[in-house]
């Protein structure tokens, strides 16, 4: 039986694997072609399916809102709306067709370290005989791969992006007049090196810890320590990771990409009044017992959510009751609020994971979908991301009302101390442990996902252009040890070791 159903599964895959068969090009140039389409694809199909919704949206909310026969004016508008769309999608479209963009630079870092391989191997072959087949093919490799991701990094640099030119005074001991300077910065390219750099990391320790797990096996001294440790590796980095995230998304979101820090808005569904206020505490401008004019703040939140307006006031209530906090959810309990925390999130998260989890139920070689599996894994991510939150909020609220006094104490320092940022470090340390609830294969991507947004927040967004080649030859260094693992050895952990392994096969 097991005889019977490997066929079908070998033609399903080989099937995936051909699917740039038709492309009429000679095989030594297939790992370019395939990385240039995948980036396309990956730069251009997110944008359009946005675009493609919010035209969706504004289309159906102008229907909803014409009742009668449809004006003039409105058609003259439907129609402009329409040619709006289409070059925005046609603008789309071409800009990704850029050769300082990401589509150029992924055929420029795979099909320059495949194809400069060849005559390089050909040269060790030569001058190296001493080394065996094996380290001279992955010498070629490392070599090829770093000048490759060299160039290709530069190729994305030159391009310039307005949020890193700043026009200064020409003379800055002088009064501002109108001869400005153009200073330009680095740093655009950041958040990919520090992916490149988290990669290469778990590549060097991975082989490291993997060597030496086969040692200890092999001599039967593998202990429940060793167990634990490559258990809980990857969990104890993403709540690290996610913990610096969380900081900073409270207290330092200028360090976060704006479009993440928008989502994690949108997932903690928080006042932000209430952040604008712990913010205050931090600084140093809002304090318990001193009027610093910051009543107002929350008095407008007390009156929103039906609460008692002095419950705003640092001066007339120390502390602020965690009923505001809760923001009308669940009393005064800190674990009621916890509870109607975690049902609205994991609704929230079902909307999002349940569509994805369907397409690739569809989309995967099976012999027929399986929704059920597909239902389980929409459920099982959205308990992770809901109890993720849940953790946050409730963190708070152990510090603020349970654990913190007990340790620092309940005078009013303590409470400015608590407020100020224990509470906010407590949600930090708690949310990461979320991860848990997922399956163990996709913890690895989620922290390799988080890792590089964590370092990011540790790092200046903006430096100076003349250190840039330090950048460079970290990515460039970084890609290669990456590169060179997919192809060898295969351990490039998770979904881009696959991606990579079948992209750069000749």
């Amino acid at each position: 039986m097991a005889l019977a159903s490997t066929p079908p599964t070998n033609l399903l895959r080989s099937s995936r694997r051909r699917w740039d068969r038709p492309i009429p090009v000679p095989p030594i140039l297939r790992p370019l072609v395939r990385a240039y389409l995948l980036g396309y694809a990956s730069a251009v199909a997110p944008r359009l399916l946005t675009l493609l919704l919010k035209h969706a949206t504004s289309l159906m909310a102008r229907r909803r809102a014409l009742t009668g026969p449809e004006p003039s004016a409105d058609k003259l508008q439907r129609r402009h709306t329409s040619e709006t769309f289409f070059e925005s999608f046609q603008q789309i479209l071409r800009g990704g067709l850029d050769p300082r963009r990401f589509p150029a630079f992924c055929a420029l870092l795979v099909g320059g370290s495949t194809l400069i391989e060849i005559p390089l191997t050909t040269a060790l072959d030569r001058l190296a005989q001493g080394l065996s087949d094996v380290s001279r093919k992955r010498l070629a490799r490392l070599f090829t791969s770093f000048v490759a991701a060299w160039f290709s990094l530069r190729l994305l640099q030159s391009r310039q992006s307005p949020a890193f030119v700043e026009p200064v005074p020409a003379q800055p001991d002088k009064p501002p007049g109108v001869e400005l300077q153009t200073i330009s910065y680095a740093g655009r390219t950041l958040d990919l090196t520090l992916f490149a750099v988290t990669r290469a990391v778990d590549v060097i320790v991975g082989a490291l810890w993997a060597s030496r797990k086969a040692r200890r096996l092999a001599s039967h001294q593998w202990t429940a320590l060793d167990r634990a440790i490559s258990q809980l590796t990857d969990p104890a980095l993403f709540a690290a990771s996610s913990g610096l995230v969380m900081w900073a998304w409270f207290y330092l979101p200028s360090a976060l990409p704006s479009a993440y820090n928008k989502w994690i808005t949108s997932a903690a569904s928080v006042d932000p009044r209430l952040i604008l206020a712990l913010r205050h505490c931090r600084a140093g401008t809002l304090r318990y017992g001193v009027d610093t004019g910051m009543a107002p703040l929350l008095a407008g939140m007390c009156a929103d959510h039906g609460l008692p307006p002095s419950w705003g006031d640092p001066v007339a209530t120390i502390p602020f009751p965690c009923a505001l906090v809760h923001m009308g959810a669940g009393g005064a309990s800190c674990e009621l609020h916890a509870a109607s925390r975690f049902v609205r999130a994991f609704v929230w998260s079902l909307s999002t994971y349940l569509p994805l989890s369907l397409l690739l139920a569809v989309r995967r070689p099976r012999p027929r979908p399986r929704p059920r599996a597909a239902l389980l894994s929409a459920a099982r991510s959205s308990a992770f991301l809901a109890t993720f939150i849940t953790l946050f909020y409730y963190g708070v609220c152990l510090a603020r009302t349970r654990v913190g006094p007990r340790l620092l104490g309940g005078d009013v320092e303590s409470r400015r101390r608590i407020d100020g940022g224990v509470c906010v470090a407590a949600g930090c340390v708690l949310c990461g442990w979320s991860i848990l609830l997922e399956q163990a294969g996709r913890r690895k991507d989620i922290m390799l996902f988080v890792a590089p947004r964590a370092l990011a927040t540790l790092l200046p967004r903006r430096y100076a252009r003349e250190k840039q080649w330090r950048e460079t030859a970290a990515f460039a260094a970084s890609a290669a040890v990456v590169l060179t693992a997919a192809r060898e050895e295969g351990r490039v952990r998770g979904v881009l070791g696959k991606v990579l392994a079948r992209v750069m096969r000749v």
